[in-house]
This record gives structure tokens, C-alpha cells and sequence, in this order.
């Protein structure tokens, strides 16, 4: 028997959570029904990792397919889940584990960008000389994260007929929301369109609407609106269905990073996932997540 098993990032806000549940529930019947299809969570949410793989041995899989539901490269996909995989390997020796890729940047994450900018009202056909974009993601200490979203931030602006399409970030990295928004009004934008690179609710999307309506209140002048986050976009669902795809039939790039973490961990030893219980990061402790080349 097969199990595909998603995992969500997993939020401290439970509508986050329900949302990544409910998204799955939506997609499983595009998923072949011979496989089980489960759902775990990095953190704050049950069941974690090692509880999704025994969810999956128990109701009978040899096989497991762990599919990360997972935005950019980042130490959660490259070291955590690995780690995760390796543990449960030890565990299961009789069972096959394979890892699919991350959403990454993928063709169908700007169409969903689009229809999300469309929805505010923002028309596609028409000239804007004084709209700026402003593409938010959560933010985090890899560097090769960070610049995949600055290369999807460049990929959207080609597509759009705005002049400016600027990236900033929740926490960790730099440039922060609040320097986004201040370089979006140096520029000259009269409106500026706040596009959240995010999947589900969570803490930081209740805290972006706090800071619209900070902005708002500081620059009086300027239309400052935000966007949805993906959500339950159907176009979501064909990316974690190819990625489920790549998994089952061997050509996800997921195996590489089992093989990186393998190679990391004889060097550092295994990698402890530390939950964060806050969001603030003034003390990143991810101190371990230096890229793994």
C-alpha cells in the first residue's frame, strides 16, 4: 500500500491549520485513490512528522511519499524534513520513503499572484504608472531562499504592466515590510498593493493587516490595499499534485536533499528541529540552517 503524506508548515493560529486540512480534502479526490493520503505539521499543529509516517505504517504503507507543502527551499525542507525521513527510515526499515520538492518557483504560483492582484480590482490590460507591488513573503536566515523570491519577484513584474514590483519581508531578512512600503512612496506610488507570498492564515497575515492599516494612517496620501493569500486557489492544488507525481515516479529533487542531509549530518550530526514559539525572530535561532550545497 501507498501513503502520500503532505506536510503544512503548521500555524500557533488554528484557522491555519484547518485551512491546510480542509485544502488537502479538497484535493484528494484528484489524488489516484488506490494511495492513502494523510496530512502532518511541521510545528504547532498535531500530528507532527514522526506521527503522520506512524499514521501511514499502521493503516498499512510500504511505500510513503512525504510532500512538502512548503513555498521556498529553505532549512525546513532541505534539513527538517530530512532529518524526519532519516528517523523514520531507521524506524521502518521494511518500508520505501521518498521526499517530493517544494513549490518553488513554478509557472502556476504567478497565475495564482494574478488572479489574487485581479480580485483587488487591479486590471491587467491597463497602464499603471503610479501602482507598486509589493510581494511579502515570511522571511528566513537561507540565503538562496531569499534570492528564489526575489527571482519570483522579478518573474511577476515581467508579467505585470506596473513599473514597480518590490520585495520585502515578515522577519529575519531584509528588506522589512515597513522599508518596502517607504521605497514603494519614494518611488512615487500613489497605490500600492500589498501581495502576500503566503499560502494559509497564520499569525503573520492577522499582522499584515495590522500594518495596512499602520501605513494607511502614515502616508494619508497613498491607497495602500492588500491581497489575498493563496488559499484554496485550484492552481495550488495541480503544483502539490505534480510534485506528488515526481515523488511517486522517481524524478523529484527531494532525493538529492535526503542525500545532502545524509552528507550534512555525518558532518554536524543530525539536525534538531527547535520550535519557534515566536515570530518575532529578534534571536533567530536557526542557527542551524546554513544552506546545505
Amino acid at each position: 500500500m501507498k501513503a502520500i503524506l503532505f506536510v503544512g508548515h503548521g500555524s500557533r493560529l488554528a484557522a491555519g491549520n484547518d485551512e491546510v486540512r480542509t485544502f488537502i480534502e479538497q484535493m484528494t479526490p484528484r489524488v489516484d485513490e488506490s494511495f492513502l493520503v494523510e496530512t502532518c505539521f511541521l510545528e504547532f499543529a498535531s500530528p507532527n512528522i514522526e506521527q503522520g509516517i506512524t499514521n501511514c505504517v499502521k493503516k498499512g504503507a510500504t511505500e510513503v511519499h512525504v510532500i512538502p507543502i512548503i513555498l521556498l527551499h529553505a532549512g525546513h525542507s532541505k534539513l527538517h524534513i530530512p532529518a524526519e525521513i532519516e528517523h523514520a527510515r531507521e524506524h521502518y526499515p521494511n518500508v520505501q520513503f521518498t521526499y517530493g520538492q517544494t513549490i518553488g518557483i513554478h509557472e502556476e504560483i504567478f497565475a495564482i499572484l494574478q488572479d489574487r492582484l485581479a480580485e483587488t480590482g487591479f486590471d491587467a490590460e491597463a497602464k499603471h504608472e503610479d501602482t507598486a507591488i509589493l510581494l511579502i513573503a515570511r522571511g528566513g536566515s537561507d540565503p538562496y531562499a531569499n534570492g528564489d523570491f526575489y527571482k519570483i519577484t522579478r518573474l511577476l513584474w515581467e508579467k505585470l504592466p506596473v513599473k514597480y514590483v518590490e520585495s520585502a519581508f515578515m522577519g529575519v531578512a531584509d528588506p522589512r515590510v515597513e522599508e518596502g512600503i517607504e521605497r514603494c512612496v519614494k518611488l512615487g506610488a500613489k497605490k500600492i498593493i500589498m501581495l502576500p507570498y503566503f499560502l494559509f492564515t497564520g499569525i503573520l497575515m492577522e499582522r499584515m493587516q495590522e500594518m495596512r492599516q499602520q501605513f494607511s494612517e502614515k502616508y494619508p496620501a497613498c491607497d495602500i490595499q492588500i491581497a489575498d493569500y493563496f488559499g484554496f486557489h485550484e492552481r495550488l492544488q495541480n503544483v502539490l499534485l505534480e510534485r506528488v507525481e515526481q515523488a511517486v515516479n522517481g524524478t523529484s529533487t527531494g532525493m538529492q536533499d535526503l542525500e545532502n542531509y545524509r552528507a550534512y549530518a555525518e558532518v554536524h550530526g543530525h539536525a534538531h528541529h527547535h520550535h519557534h514559539h515566536d515570530h518575532d525572530h529578534s534571536h533567530d535561532h536557526h542557527h542551524h540552517e546554513e544552506p546545505v550545497k
